[in-house]
């Protein structure tokens, strides 16, 4: 007997910890530890590892898209020419930053025609006011008709209105002079311009798209007996281009589709690392199931086949395998093995896929 197969015993001891380890690891896992904290360790090159039949949190992948947390296609309500454009594709903007401005020289022409017009309505309900009390006056002293009050009355009245519409024209006027300049509504990132100085901007015509990527939303759709379960504030494993996030439930709600429903999720994304539009995956929890696994250092690569070193009574033998989820530094193993196989951990710098 090798001193290798004097080892073995105490390697499959070892082994049955680091499985019974993984039995607490959720499918998606990317970094599976016990509930504990304790990671797993990896066996060492040249040992065996006693392939075992262990339960696992399962999961299904919904795939979605992580979409930004706020997007606006800006315009305007004016239609005149752009003076200026003052952001380019990739700027980061703040919140009220100008984005476009608009030519508006026929506003300001206005505008001094509507402060004419707002003067001269508080001069007659100056003067309209002044009279209304000289003959209320004059009324309490008897020395004024009744028909008299009631004119002056009538006169402030009318007075006082043509000055809440002289203001009123002003306020429209001020409101339609900050159409001439698009500000930001929040903070993000421009990622479209649609106009350059001298272009003829019309109303709703889209001049700047912007968006926030601090937060990412992926949205993924499933059916109703996987979503039922979900609840707003709960955490799922996600990825967004093979990176791995974690992902916040924002809601569950009806899909457009008949009998689905839409996952939505968010995902912190200080830095900017992650791309909106990303092609983005969901754990949803589905409970538990019971799966194969062994490391991922103890397979071996041929080409486009994987298989393992399996070690028998007859010697050690090859045999090809097929893998499901990978757990850290574990992998489930959907065919080729069973339980209690022995599978040697080939040493660094052979055809084992971890040293690859």
């Amino acid at each position: 007997m090798t001193r290798q197969e004097r080892r073995a015993p105490r390697a499959t001891r070892f082994a049955a910890i680091g499985v019974a380890a993984v039995a607490v690891v959720t499918a998606c896992g990317r970094t599976p530890e016990a509930k504990t904290g304790v990671a797993i360790g990896a066996p060492s090159a040249g040992s065996t590892y006693v392939v075992h039949d262990t339960t696992i949190d399962a999961a299904l992948d919904a795939p979605g898209v992580a979409s930004p947390i706020q997007q606006a296609t800006l315009s305007s309500k004016l239609m005149g020419a752009v003076t200026d454009v003052l952001v380019r594709e990739g700027d980061r903007v703040a919140a009220g930053q100008a984005l476009v401005r608009i030519d508006a020289r026929d506003l300001s022409a206005k505008s001094a025609q509507v402060a004419a017009s707002v003067a001269e309505a508080q001069a007659m309900h100056r003067d309209a006011e002044a009279q209304a009390n000289r003959i209320r006056a004059l009324y309490a002293d008897s020395a004024a008709t009744r028909a008299q009050l009631d004119a002056v009355e009538t006169g402030l009245a009318r007075a006082a209105a043509g000055l809440e519409a002289a203001q009123a024209a002003a306020s429209e006027l001020r409101a339609a002079s900050s159409y001439s300049v698009v500000r930001a509504p929040f903070a993000g990132i421009v990622t479209k311009r649609f106009a350059d100085p001298g272009a003829f901007a019309a109303p709703a015509a889209p001049l700047v798209t912007i968006q926030d990527v601090s937060t990412l939303r992926i949205s993924a759709t499933t059916t109703p007996d996987v979503a039922r379960g979900l609840r707003r504030g709960q955490t799922l494993t996600a990825l967004i281009e093979r990176a791995p996030v974690r992902a916040t439930i924002e809601g569950v709600v009806p899909a457009t589709a008949a009998n689905l429903y839409t996952i939505n999720a968010l995902v912190p994304n200080a830095g900017s690392s992650l791309l909106a539009g990303s092609r983005a995956t969901l754990a949803v929890p589905t409970g538990q199931r019971r799966v194969l696994v062994m490391p991922l250092s103890g397979l071996v690569r041929e080409g486009d086949l994987t298989g393992v070193t399996l070690r028998t009574a007859q010697g050690d033998d090859r045999r090809w395998v097929r893998l499901g989820r990978a757990l850290g530094d574990m992998v489930e193993v959907t065919a080729g093995l069973r339980a209690g196989d022995r599978v040697v951990i080939p040493a660094r710098g052979t055809s084992g896929m971890a040293g690859n």
